[in-house]
């Protein structure tokens, strides 16, 4: 399945490099070449990208991959949802930390006031 953050992904590594090759999205991406190719190909198939191989090249393999007009304006609604998802996990892991803080706080309080009052009462300390 192509994902939201796949596809913003590619989109916007082809859009700034359409000379990129499948091999260069899977290395950037950190995925392998196989699922650039999957989702190279859905995105083809739903016209937001098209490919244009080098006829002049001496690689007939090369291919210029760029962003349609139609891939343009994909890409803009898949990067508002993107951001709209990353920006919710960074405002939960946020508030998490916030948790955190205050529950270190919390011991760290309880164990400096155990700390002050001294030993409890009939106990012996070691000295």
């Amino acid at each position: 399945m192509l994902t939201d953050e796949y596809r913003y992904k590619i989109l916007r590594l082809l859009e700034k490099d359409p000379h990129l090759s499948q091999r260069g999205i899977a290395d950037a991406l950190g995925v392998s070449l196989g699922k650039v190719n999957y989702c190279l190909q859905a995105l083809i198939e739903k016209g937001f990208v098209k490919a244009r191989n080098f006829r002049n090249s001496s690689n007939k393999k090369a291919y210029m991959y760029y962003l349609t007009p139609r891939g343009i304006e994909h890409k803009a609604r898949v990067t508002a949802r993107f951001f709209a998802r990353k920006l919710a996990e960074f405002e939960a892991l946020t508030r998490e930390i916030e948790s955190l803080r205050a529950e270190v706080l919390e011991v760290r309080e309880e164990a400096g006031a155990t700390q002050a009052s001294g030993p409890e009462p009939g106990k012996a300390t070691h000295g």
